[in-house]
């Protein structure tokens, strides 16, 4: 399955399948940028991200390790 931007649930599964160790709640949103675009499903605009939905997806991210 293919991932977009707009997936916050599916990219923060992603990321805590393939980014265990990285801490998510002291992150810089370029470094998420990169972790997302790194994803093997990732499939989108590599420019199409913007603070309101690295943090979503931030946050998608929390809720998926607790």
């Amino acid at each position: 399955m293919k991932i977009k931007w707009s997936d916050a649930l599916e990219i923060a599964i992603a990321l805590e399948e393939n980014c265990p160790e990285k801490d998510n709640v002291n992150l810089r949103f370029t470094d998420l940028h990169s972790w997302v675009t790194s994803l093997d499903d990732f499939d989108d605009d590599v420019n199409g991200s913007n603070e309101k939905i690295l943090e979503a997806i931030q946050m998608a991210w929390i809720d998926e390790r607790d």
